[in-house]
């Protein structure tokens, strides 16, 4: 009988995910559960079944995903939307007969939601150096970190201690042009004076992170991890446009190992990495498959596969990554071939 997969709300990138699932080297066959709540979703269009995901707070949605898996008779739950809330209830969906795919327990989760929280967790541990930063919750908190950061010599950004890709990222400009900035900078700067303004308009606010500018390459590490061991790691360089490299680096693959060590995370997790002054410096760790991670796959590890394999069976052949390599994605046509209202 067919292994039953779910995959909630998740990335269009994880439509790859599902294409290297399905085409395993052991040519195993799964049954392929999506929903997510925009009916033009490209992952409702590659499942074997899907339906519209309602829009729920969190106590209703967590009964959603546990009353889905009762319905479907799921046996793998992926999740991507809520997983630190998710993590709260495993014995409740074990209790249904679903494994879900689950990095770690719930507290070291929400702590590595918090960006704030995450660096605490790596002030002691050698290898993995952290930018400058502060944590603040008021505007003159705010501006007092700005200004030591400044004073340092630092240019400084600021985004949400807790949050999701770049939302709500900026870096902060002493001096922008009104005109280059209406037409010609990009929309994530910010000047000083318009961040105090705005700030201010608030009493309190949830935490920020004020912390220095890294302005060098930027690197996602893609992890593999099971029973405490770190099976795999790509460490995946943004050159330039949609160009990646997979490139043999030591010295990120030393943070890696680093991070793993510190966290004992499994299955699929990701390590952002950012330069400055050619130094590696930690940025943030996605306790899940990182939306690039099909790129990754080029190296010749099946992330998906093998992490869903140890899930199921607690064993896995992991090939050595093939790595200095340059990759890059084309568009391609999908058919819209099932409609929702």
């Amino acid at each position: 009988m067919k292994k039953r997969l779910w995959f909630n709300r998740t990335f269009a990138t994880a439509y790859p995910i599902v294409e290297m699932i399905r085409n395993n080297p052991d040519n195993i066959a799964f049954e392929i559960f999506v929903t997510h709540p925009k009916r033009h979703s490209v992952m409702l269009q590659i499942a074997d079944y899907a339906e519209l995901e309602p829009t729920l707070d969190v106590p209703q949605y967590i009964d959603y995903c546990l009353s889905f898996c009762q319905k479907h008779k799921i046996d793998v739950f992926l999740p991507n939307y809520r997983l630190v809330e998710i993590s709260q209830h495993i014995e409740e969906f074990e209790r249904l007969g679903t494994q879900v795919m689950i990095a770690q327990e719930h507290q070291l989760l929400k702590d590595i939601s918090d960006k704030g929280k995450l660096f605490q967790l790596f002030h002691d541990v050698p290898g993995v150096p952290l930018p400058a930063y502060q944590i603040v919750n008021t505007a003159e908190q705010f501006q007092s970190a700005y200004e030591q950061l400044k004073q340092n010599g630092d240019k400084v950004c600021f985004k949400p201690a807790r949050g999701e890709g770049g939302a709500g990222f900026y870096v902060v400009e002493d001096q922008l042009d009104p005109f280059d900035r209406l037409f010609r900078s990009t929309h994530y700067q910010i000047t000083p004076e318009e961040a105090l303004r705005v700030l201010s308009t608030r009493e309190t606010f949830d935490d920020i992170m004020v912390m220095e500018y890294l302005d060098q390459y930027e690197y996602s590490i893609d992890c593999l991890a099971y029973g405490g061991q770190l099976l795999a790691a790509v460490p995946r360089k943004k050159v330039e446009g949609r160009i990646r490299k997979l490139e043999h680096n030591e010295e990120l693959l030393s943070i890696a190992e680093a991070v793993q060590q510190r966290l004992q995370l499994s299955y699929l997790y990701n390590v952002q990495i950012k330069y400055k002054d050619n130094v590696p410096k930690l940025l943030e760790i996605n306790p899940r498959a990182s939306g690039g991670m099909y790129a990754s796959c080029r190296s010749g590890v099946n992330f998906p596969y093998l992490a869903l394999k140890l899930l199921l069976t607690g064993k896995a052949d992991v090939p050595v990554p093939k790595l200095d390599i340059l990759t890059t994605h084309v568009e391609r046509e999908i058919e819209l071939v099932r409609f929702f209202e």
